[in-house]
């Protein structure tokens, strides 16, 4: 099983380190990550594998909205089920 999830928001440090640092806090594993920084914005997609992870996947996506929150960010977290879903034509 995996998940998308996108960060967006003002650049600052740490984005990554935070974001990468709760996943492993869960046992997810990050399997392919893209950043951008356009002038003072940040965005970022993760793929992660949540095969192992040792919360229910509602308490990951609270998590990771907690987490976008407290750093002024937009984080999304979508079961790769869901984007599957939503992109097939």
């Amino acid at each position: 099983m995996k998940a998308v999830i996108t960060v967006v928001g003002q650049d600052s440090k740490g984005i990554i380190a935070k974001v990468s640092a709760k996943c492993a806090e869960v046992g997810g594993n990050i399997t392919e990550i893209s950043q951008s920084v356009l002038k003072e914005y940040f965005a970022m997609i993760m793929v992660v594998d949540i095969s192992d992870i040792n919360v229910p996947f509602a308490q990951l996506v609270d998590d990771f909205d907690a987490l976008g929150k407290e750093n002024g960010l937009d984080i999304r977290t979508m079961h790769e089920d869901i984007f599957n879903s939503m992109h097939r034509i």
